[in-house]
């Protein structure tokens, strides 16, 4: 469902991971990896399953679901594998996150980053990605006591702004990160990415970051 368009906005917080970076595939295709290199074939549908869950959500699910494998050695393996396309590929940014950011930046608006990413993984990529100059505020998993779908990274990310969060408008992919920006009361524009929505958190699901903010009037100087 699409709601009005929100009024008075003075700050714009992004999720990461395929919200600004098309990483999300790449992150699937090392995690199909690394359960091969511990001898698991598993289901597209289980790899999907953890889209927008954190480290430790992650882990609980396929502890659940795989008792019979080492988790921490397939940890190890994921995370190695997702390095290494990451220095080899380079980080691909999401179509429009580049001149959304710039033209935000441009204007003076205030932005923010929420992010379910560990902190050295979130900084390491955004400064491969050339994003980190856009943001002073940077949200990641080590910064609050509970991960997304819990509000706290956006009710965080508004602290640190000095802005109540119905004043912040927050891209989002996931339905659990969808879920806790609305949680927090903030404007929510969700972009799938790898999975589709039913737009239950969301106050206008976009095919885009573009379209997104075109329906926000962000592009608006």
């Amino acid at each position: 469902m699409t709601h009005a368009a929100p009024t008075g906005l003075q700050a714009v917080i992004f999720d990461l991971d395929g919200t600004l970076l098309d990483s999300e595939a790449a992150s699937l295709r090392a995690g199909l990896r690394a359960f091969e290199a511990v001898g698991v074939t598993v289901p597209d549908s289980f790899l999907h399953g953890l889209v927008g869950k954190d480290y430790a959500a992650g882990q609980a699910l396929i502890r659940a679901r795989f008792p019979e494998i080492d988790s921490d050695r397939l940890a190890r393996e994921w995370a190695g594998l997702t390095r290494e396309m990451r220095n080899r590929d380079g980080v691909a940014l999401k179509p429009g996150a580049a001149e959304l950011l710039a033209h935000l930046s441009e204007r003076g608006m205030p932005l923010a980053l929420a992010t379910s990413s560990h902190d050295g993984s979130a900084r390491e990529k955004l400064a491969l990605s050339g994003l980190d100059r856009h943001f002073d505020i940077v949200v990641t998993r080590d910064s609050v006591l509970r991960a997304k779908p819990a509000p706290d990274a956006y009710l965080l990310a508004a602290e640190r702004l000095s802005l109540p969060t119905d004043r912040c408008l927050v891209f989002e992919d996931s339905d659990p990160g969808a879920e806790a920006a609305h949680g927090a009361g903030a404007w929510v524009v969700q972009v799938p990415d790898i999975l589709p929505t039913d737009g239950a958190f969301a106050h206008h699901v976009a095919t885009t970051l573009s379209d997104g903010a075109d329906w926000a009037g962000l592009w608006q100087r």
